[in-house]
């Protein structure tokens, strides 16, 4: 390997020309550059060379793992230049401002909060789906797109499923931003997803009470706490934090991770709708957690060994699961049989999350009627009868939802519920076929042609609903 060069304003890099350095930390510089064939400016990260080998080799980490990132979460890779010459890789330069000012002018209002962790899940979410770990998420890594998408920037901590883990083939010691440092990165497990969500939580309370979750630990010993302690209560910091939030907050923050959330996805699903979230006794929690609690945790992790998965395992383990319940009519056969297809999901899909949606038809043109004949508002009872119909499945309340939607189209409400709370299989019924079915089509045909996931369509004959009716 050749000495690395002196690099200079105006100096040309394979190609690029430098224009201007915007940061000089000590893992890296950044510098912004040009070339001829860009449309705009890029941004080139060049690895600060010195006796500490992490930086060396968490350069390499990031060369290996940008090249194979897509989509809008994270920045655009364009080139990569080696060690026996000049290292940098150059990527598309984000515009738009990092979450790390929002720190100051924190504790935020809830909904704005609630706002930037469905962003940054969002996020999370696509990068486990392309099978890496961040291990790094902290305000300073967190871009905002001018759309308000967030981008995840900063790879050199990262974990790719299919690619050797560097990090943990030569260091030993934790990898990771103190404040943010999940239990089981201080145990040197760097495959579990849910290790990301856990760094979103210390963000999201930060954001919602304007104190680390954690302090800033300076030592392995300080680190090691966080394997039997929980935080302080976001309320004990801030009283107008709601229990929703902090439930959604501690739930994040769960020392153990099989606690947690099961994916980014289902994390989002809670902080764009809190309204239908199912409180525990997270969200009263005041001060530390209960002394025997810790001292519980404190055992059980003296001596055992984490659970490991790998990301693809643990998302396959966390479906979000939509039932799509027609309430129109008394079909009690199809009811049933959507049930029964429901439970087979759940059951070999120990984190799953399900939520079940009814769409209440309206006009396109005029206004509904809210009520029924009997003067019952239409959207509780549906509510209601979707409660009624999950009670069979015997689900922890916490696991899943009840949502009435409203809309012209029942299909399309359906599968833009699907697309935006990120659905990974709809449960359907179908009523079987008719003359009018087969012209108009079907709401399960056309949410099995559109939907951005699988779909069961569940199926019963109208001799079998006329059979359950009988009996």
């Amino acid at each position: 390997m050749s000495a690395p060069l002196v690099l200079e304003a105006g100096q040309q890099v394979d190609g690029f020309v430098l224009q201007e350095r915007l940061h000089r930390g000590g893992m890296a510089s950044l510098w912004r550059v040009s070339r001829s064939d860009l449309a705009g400016a890029a941004l080139m990260k060049v690895p600060a060379i010195s006796d500490d080998p992490t930086a060396i080799v968490a350069f390499e980490v990031e060369q290996m793992i940008m090249p194979l990132l897509s989509g809008p979460h994270v920045p655009r890779f364009i080139a990569a230049g080696g060690f026996e010459a000049q290292p940098f890789i150059v990527m598309e330069s984000v515009e738009g401002p990092s979450l790390r000012p929002k720190l100051d002018q924190s504790p935020l209002p809830a909904e704005e909060v609630a706002a930037i962790g469905v962003a940054i899940a969002e996020a999370l979410h696509d990068l486990h789906q392309q099978g890496v770990i961040h291990l790094d998420v902290k305000p300073g890594n967190i871009l905002f797109r001018a759309s308000g998408q967030a981008v995840l920037v900063d790879y050199g901590l990262a974990r790719h499923e299919r690619l050797p883990d560097l990090l943990a083939e030569e260091f030993r010691l934790p990898m990771g931003t103190a404040p943010y440092i999940s239990p089981e990165q201080v145990r040197h497990v760097r495959d579990d997803p849910r290790s990301d969500l856990f760094a979103l939580g210390a963000v999201l309370y930060h954001l919602a009470t304007g104190q680390r979750a954690f302090g800033a630990p300076i030592s392995i010993g300080g680190l090691r706490k966080r394997l039997y302690q929980a935080p302080i209560a976001p309320r004990t910091h801030n009283p107008q934090c709601p229990g929703w939030l902090q439930e959604i907050i501690l739930h994040c923050l769960e020392v153990d991770a099989e606690q947690r959330y099961g994916s980014a996805a289902q994390v989002a699903f809670d902080l764009a709708q809190p309204r239908t979230l199912v409180l525990t006794a997270r969200a009263d929690l005041r001060g530390h957690d209960p002394l025997a609690q810790r001292v519980r945790r404190w055992v059980r992790s003296v001596g055992s060994e984490p659970v490991r998965r790998n990301v693809t395992q643990q998302l396959l383990r966390a479906p979000i699961v939509l039932a799509a319940v027609d309430l129109s009519q008394d079909w009690e056969a199809l009811a049933e049989a959507l049930r029964a297809a429901a439970r087979r999901v759940l059951q070999s899909e120990p984190n799953a999350r399900l939520a079940c949606v009814s769409v209440l038809k309206t006009h396109r043109i005029g206004l509904d009627t809210p009520t029924d004949e009997a003067g019952r508002n239409l959207h509780v009872k549906g509510l209601v009868q979707l409660q009624h119909w999950a009670r069979s499945l015997a689900l922890p309340a916490d696991r899943v939802t009840y949502h009435v939607l409203e809309a012209p189209d029942p299909a399309l409400a359906i599968i833009d519920y699907a697309r935006t709370n990120r659905v990974d299989h709809i449960v359907i019924g179908s009523r079987g076929v008719s003359g009018l079915r087969r012209y108009l089509g079907s709401v399960s045909a056309q949410v099995v042609a559109e939907a951005p996931c699988t779909v069961t369509v569940v199926k019963v004959t109208r001799d079998q609903a006329v059979g359950a009716r009988a009996a």
